[in-house]
């Protein structure tokens, strides 16, 4: 085995994940991490279908993440004052299981942290290949050489920026921005949400944490702001200039937004590359093909690209040339199908009119008793399920593999 130290940059779901597996295969795993600790709250992430699941219970956590599980159940559209008009299938939202996207980071960190080197609070700034290695330097760290780097590191990856060229090359707005945030459980949610739209604007609050707490998101339609990544107040004031007055819950928690944890703001983009390696660096999870959050396969993706990644560099016996190639071949058609169900959500999510904002409102009261009321569902479980990842544990031990 060749290349064993390798740098993985983001702590959230593909960069754990690629460590523990990474590890297992005899390689020797560092995540450095932007945020001083684990990032708390943020949205729901769901797992469906066998090759997510087989995956978590491989790595020995599914009943970790069973026993965070959300326990969500149905979520339902309202009138402003409140009103159920259509009830939507748990399927449709969160799968199989969902969790906390905060909850399974922790559940992650504790699967590696044994056997992994982290660095909070730090970020790399460049990146020099030669023939040997990478060496890397960081904001705040000295300078260190690696073998390997890979990004897990989100939409506005650094690592491909560094590596690859600047975001707007790779990341394609889909015309929504989306915000959320942990609030008090004010309507009394019991493992359920309510969802109110109007043209261009979708508000929703569900219970989270066994109904201890809530979740607020909205979703507006808008073409790229521009707006700085860190400046959270003039996020918020974008907030209220397209909520404020907008009915239902809107106000309310438009002031309670002042008052979060954890806000998080950002628009909903994907990202396309005809390439997801340039030399010792890659790219896995979002960083390489976000199918976006509208999608609900964001981190089942993940999942499977960090679990494929290593496995192929196992295979490789480190050789990255070898590995990377095929770990593409092995993604491609799976990504592709994920990223259309993501850019499909997002079409018919931000209804531009009041007619069709109508005509969807009176769709989906009538779904449950339509003959294809199953449609959406199915579709999330067919792009989630279109994959059957090798076994590589087999195929490293002589067996033929899978």
């Amino acid at each position: 085995m060749k290349n064993t130290n390798v740098l993985i940059s983001g702590a959230s779901v593909a960069g754990p994940a690629l460590a523990y597996w990474l590890h297992r295969h005899g390689f020797t795993p560092t995540i450095v991490e932007r945020a001083p600790a684990l990032r708390d709250g943020g949205y729901a992430v769901d797992f469906r279908g066998r090759a997510h699941l087989s995956i978590l219970r491989r790595m020995g956590i599914l009943a970790d993440v069973e026993r965070a599980a959300t326990g969500m159940g149905s979520m339902s559209y309202v009138n402003d004052a409140g009103k159920p008009l259509a009830r939507m299938p748990a399927d449709l939202f969160s799968g199989d299981i969902e969790i906390l996207r905060g909850d399974l980071a922790g559940i992650l960190f504790d699967a590696t942290k044994e056997h992994t080197e982290y660095v909070f609070g730090d970020s790399i700034t460049s990146l020099a290949e030669d023939e040997h290695g990478v060496s890397v330097t960081f904001e705040r760290a000295a300078p260190r050489r690696f073998d390997l780097v890979i990004g897990a590191d989100g939409l506005h990856s650094v690592t491909r920026r560094l590596a690859f060229g600047p975001e707007e090359r790779f990341v394609r707005h889909l015309g929504v921005y989306c915000a959320i945030f942990t609030t008090a459980n004010h309507l009394g949610l019991d493992h359920t949400g309510h969802v109110y739209r109007t043209a261009d604007r979708l508000v929703s609050m569900y219970s989270a944490r066994h109904n201890t707490e809530a979740k607020a998101c909205f979703y507006f339609g808008s073409p790229v702001l521009g707006l700085d990544r860190k400046d959270v107040a003039r996020q918020q004031a974008v907030l209220v200039e397209h909520f404020a007055g907008n009915g239902w819950q809107s106000d309310r928690l438009l002031h309670d937004m002042r008052f979060a944890p954890d806000f998080y703001f950002d628009s909903v983009g994907q990202v396309h590359m005809d390439g997801w390696s340039r030399g010792r660096v890659a790219l896995v999870g979002d960083a390489a093909y976000c199918p976006s959050s509208l999608s609900g396969m964001g981190s089942g993706l993940a999942l499977v690209g960090a679990y494929v990644l290593a496995g192929e560099l196992a295979a490789a016996h480190g050789d990255h040339r070898v590995a990377f190639a095929r770990y593409e071949r092995e993604l491609r058609e799976y990504v592709a199908g994920c990223q259309k169900l993501g850019d499909g959500v997002a079409k018919i999510m931000m209804p531009s009119n009041r007619l069709l904002l109508a005509f969807l409102n009176r769709y989906y009261k009538l779904l449950p008793y339509l003959p294809g009321k199953n449609i959406p569902a199915i579709m999330g479980r067919r792009a989630a399920e279109n994959i059957t990842p090798r076994d590589y544990e087999d195929l490293l031990s002589g067996g033929r593999g899978r």
